[in-house]
């Protein structure tokens, strides 16, 4: 793990002290206006079980999670389902509730309990959603696992959740092909004995393959009440496995009550998601996003959650935008990487569509660029004239945002913001002191929370150890700088931080430097070990569609980084890709850039797409 001790350079832009801002919008929802969220920060710090335990007045706790299927909700649409295709399904709150309830009878009879783990391995369908809520309707620990991971992730995840049951799709779709699921169920069990049942969500009419299979269909023949299993707020609701750039993922593990509330809170006085909200989050049931704002606080908020299987820009590059247009979406969760890509394809495509609807446009993932900010502000959000683009952190291990920008408050692109009510973070040095404004180092809590992870499952020393690297902080693993206002500039990965020199530069500032070019899509920065500098710096360059790659437009990109960021963050050598290698949440992998440039392992890369 890399030492933060100095992350300043001669040289260095303006990305790291930016004085550029812009106030928030009129045209952005009032209730976002009218909150008082310096105040709300203050009094959750100030008194935090006071704070937390008047918003968890909200919920029905002897009967957890019935709140989100509240009767006087049973007509409104709670989950609108898209194809590629262009297939669509929708379902109410009544009806999902019955779906769960006899789902939920139906695990009930396999003979899953409370604490029995499931593990999900189900395309982006209203079905993967069911089989989660019927999980935590009983008391079962579910364990999503994304579609699309490979046989050996699937297999090392239900061997650590030792899974009573697995639910599975046959197939899946995307970029208009079918892909098989399976199959790679299928060699994940191959002698599993533990396993006692599998659960096929079949959209293929495939047959039943063995005695211990069973159809999704079967499942929801049971009767349409299920009373809700009374838990404890700290009783287990899912494992989530994250993966580290060394070792097995670990099991992170979320509770009932801390997540419900934390999450809720969050999507109503954050992103100001309610009832009257169409609501699309791009991302997957498969990751912390998903979890958090497909399935689990949207419902408890009362809005209704667009969501689509297969990709945000198949079949057409305007494909997303003209969605917005015909449901009227009004708050839109996505990636940088997202907004990067539909840069990359022009403003051509969003110009076509009224997008006056869409209020909030919320990114997480990674850090959000300027220059990424600055094209969706414009091409997306009208340049304010009817909405917003802000900018949040958080990790699968903290379940919401611990940081960002309140719709309410001015934008600092590059900066994703402060830290929001509830969470107190701060950026500090290897001796747990804080650094001054423009001062690099980690990115720490300084206390917990109730949505934030609760340990690691079956590795407690594993968490324990997050607590215990700096005295009474949760390091979190990444590196940032904060400004003489609280705004925090998240870097990336403390293993992301490159020494060339002596000097210590985050992987954001180069990539940034480089995406503010025209010329630029996307872009990746590794460190290459170097006898005399310690590390030199390559970077790898997707380009936008009308640049073509060529030595002349590299030696044009290297003076831009140089002019930009000083000549210690001069890169040394720059690549032309096609495309970088993510994650399947659009997270660049730059260890396995590094690894394939040093001859090195990559870690743990079951999440690579592709």
């Amino acid at each position: 793990m890399s030492t933060v001790k100095d992350l300043n350079h001669d040289g260095i832009s303006n990305l790291l002290a930016i004085d550029e801002e812009y106030a928030s919008p009129k045209s952005v929802a009032p209730k976002c206006l009218q909150q008082d969220f310096a105040g709300e920060c203050k009094r959750s710090l100030q008194n935090p079980e006071d704070f937390w335990g008047d918003y968890a007045l909200h919920f029905q706790w002897t009967k957890p999670w019935t709140k989100v299927l509240e009767w006087d909700r049973r007509n409104r649409a709670a989950f609108i389902w898209l194809g590629e295709d262009g297939s669509e399904r929708i379902i109410t709150y009544g009806q999902l509730h019955r779906q769960v309830c006899r789902f939920a009878n139906g695990l009930k009879s396999l003979n899953v309990r409370k604490g029995d783990r499931v593990v999900i391995y189900m395309p982006l369908t209203i079905e993967g959603a069911i089989a989660m809520l019927a999980c935590a309707r009983i008391g079962a620990i579910h364990s999503v696992v994304y579609a699309g991971l490979g046989y050996t992730a699937l297999r090392d995840r239900i061997v650590d959740a030792q899974a009573k049951v697995v639910i599975a799709g046959d197939v899946g779709f995307r970029r208009g092909k079918t892909v098989a699921l399976k199959p790679i169920v299928d060699e994940a069990l191959d002698t599993l004995d533990f396993v006692e049942k599998v659960v096929v969500f079949s959209r293929r009419a495939a047959e039943v393959g063995s005695a211990r299979e069973i159809d999704f269909a079967e499942l929801l023949k049971f009767p349409a009440t299920c009373p809700a299993e009374e838990m404890d707020a700290e009783d287990p609701l899912f494992l989530l496995y994250t993966s580290g750039s060394t070792g097995k993922p670990k099991g992170v593990l979320h509770v009932h009550g801390g997540y419900m509330v934390g999450t809720t809170y969050h999507l109503e006085n954050f992103f100001d998601v309610g009832e009257q909200d169409i609501f699309w989050c791009t991302s997957d049931i498969g990751w912390v996003v998903g979890h958090s704002y497909i399935v689990y606080a949207p419902l408890c908020a009362g809005a209704t959650t667009l969501f689509r299987e297969g990709a945000i820009d198949f079949p057409n590059p305007g494909t997303a935008w003209e969605i917005v247009e015909r449901y009227g979406v009004t708050k839109m969760f996505t990636a940088p990487t997202a907004l990067r890509m539909f840069m990359r394809y022009g403003e051509q495509y969003p110009a076509k569509y009224d997008l006056t609807s869409l209020k909030v446009i919320a990114c997480a993932g990674e850090p959000l660029n300027p220059e990424a900010w600055r094209w969706a502000q414009t091409h997306l959000a009208g340049d304010g004239k009817w909405g917003y683009v802000v900018d949040n952190w958080w990790q699968t291990e903290l379940g919401g945002p611990a940081i960002g920008t309140h719709p309410s408050m001015a934008m600092r692109p590059g900066k994703a913001g402060v830290a929001v009510p509830g969470c107190e973070a701060d950026v500090v040095n290897e001796e747990g002191k804080s650094c001054a404004p423009g001062v690099g180092g980690r990115l720490v809590l300084k206390r917990p929370f109730p949505y934030m992870l609760r340990t690691v499952w079956r590795d407690p020393a594993r968490y324990e150890r997050d607590w215990e690297q700096i005295p009474g902080c949760y390091v979190t693993g990444d590196v940032a700088l904060k400004d003489k206002d609280g705004y925090i500039t998240v870097l990336g990965r403390a293993d992301d931080v490159l020494n060339v020199a002596g000097h210590r530069i985050g992987t954001a500032e180069i990539e940034s430097a480089l995406v503010s070019h025209p010329a630029v899509a996307e872009a990746a920065a590794i460190g290459i070990p170097d006898p005399l500098k310690g590390e030199t710096i390559k970077v790898f360059v997707q380009t936008r569609a009308d640049h073509v790659p060529s030595e002349a437009l590299s030696a044009t990109l290297i003076e831009h980084v140089r002019r930009e960021l000083g000549p210690i963050a001069t890169p040394s050598a720059l690549e032309f890709v096609a495309s970088l290698p993510k994650t399947r949440s659009g997270k660049i992998l730059r260890r396995f850039l590094k690894a394939k440039e040093t001859g090195k392992d990559a870690g743990d890369v079951s999440t690579m797409e592709g």
